[in-house]
């Protein structure tokens, strides 16, 4: 049995479940036979930090001390706003040296610090997604998924999205069951991948402030298997085509047939993993009318076509 070594970082305002969450998913991981994760955490100095909810974390000790990990995670918080120098330092001298670095939320901001993020492409939280694109031009920062694999590199974005990734590389390492299994103890689902979005659509898009184009809104996500095409969508807004388009972007921060687009995609993909209706079913009741249309978006947006999209991310009790 080959057992993995894992190095959380802790600094002052770290988040408190960016630490906790990953290491009950490799902690979890550990009770399968075969399998095995040393856990060590470590500050700058060894000394306990105050974490950004008020929590008191006692760290194992010094970064100075700790052995190079297999996986090095850099978890965020309020204390990624403005780092330590120091702690910067050692991020730029040492995690070269790990065979996984991994970063949850805004711990993102530390690694692009340590000049450790330029030339690939990231994620973090979505809140600090143009300031980490704005202030190190190097990174291609991708704003939507909950997680980005760069080779050795991997990013992910709130809190929850790093259990996400924890599972996904416990899943890789040791196979799916074994991450199941611990998905079931923890109570969450193995079914999220990376390149889903930090949000729904009806999330990222804005609401709209006039009526008439908030109704239309909650008409595509009541009906995605409608005729959904501009003239349809004006005509229930009582707008000419030109008119109605150039408002809905204008209030909603997305075009018609962009909005249009991600609610169908995310009415497949909820039909798909909650539901054991064929694709041809799941593509009709979704707007896109035939499996090769379906097939198409999903190949596009998320990397996978719809049946290995269900293979992986089915609920496990349809």
């Amino acid at each position: 049995m080959k057992q993995r070594s894992v190095l959380v970082v802790l600094f002052e305002g770290v988040q408190s479940l960016d630490v906790s969450g990953p290491m009950e998913v490799f902690a979890g991981a550990s009770r399968h036979p075969g399998v095995s994760y040393e856990l060590r955490t470590a500050s700058l100095d060894g000394t306990p930090v105050r974490c950004s909810s008020g929590l008191t974390l006692v760290p194992d000790g010094a970064l100075a001390d700790a052995p190079a990990p297999d996986l090095l995670l850099v978890p965020g918080g309020t204390g990624t706003r403005a780092p330590d120098p120091g702690l910067v330092d050692w991020l730029r001298a040492h995690a070269p040296s790990a065979r996984q670095l991994v970063s949850v939320c805004t711990g993102a901001l530390l690694l692009a610090e340590a000049g450790l993020l330029d030339g690939h492409r990231v994620t973090t939280h979505w809140s600090v997604c143009a300031r980490l694109a704005r202030d190190h031009p190097a990174v291609e920062v991708d704003p939507d998924p909950i997680f980005v694999r760069d080779g050795r590199l991997a990013t992910s974005a709130g809190v929850t999205a790093g259990i996400d990734l924890a599972l996904a590389l416990v899943e890789e390492e040791h196979g799916r069951e074994v991450a199941l299994g611990i998905a079931r103890h923890l109570v969450v689902f193995l079914r999220r991948p990376g390149n889903q979005a930090q949000f729904s659509a009806q999330l990222t898009a804005q609401t709209a402030v006039r009526e008439p184009l908030r109704e239309v809104q909650h008409w595509i996500a009541e009906h995605p298997d409608a005729d959904l095409s501009v003239e349809a969508l004006a005509a229930r807004a009582s707008l000419s085509p030109r008119h109605f388009a150039r408002a809905f972007q204008t209030e909603t921060g997305l075009t018609p047939g962009r909005y249009v687009e991600r609610v169908r995609l995310e009415q497949a993909r909820r039909l798909l993993e909650d539901t054991t209706d064929g694709v041809t079913g799941v593509a009709r009741a979704s707007g896109y009318g035939t499996p090769e249309a379906m097939r198409r978006a999903f190949v596009r947006a998320l990397g996978t076509a719809p049946a290995e999209y269900r293979r992986r991310f089915r609920t496990q009790s349809v």
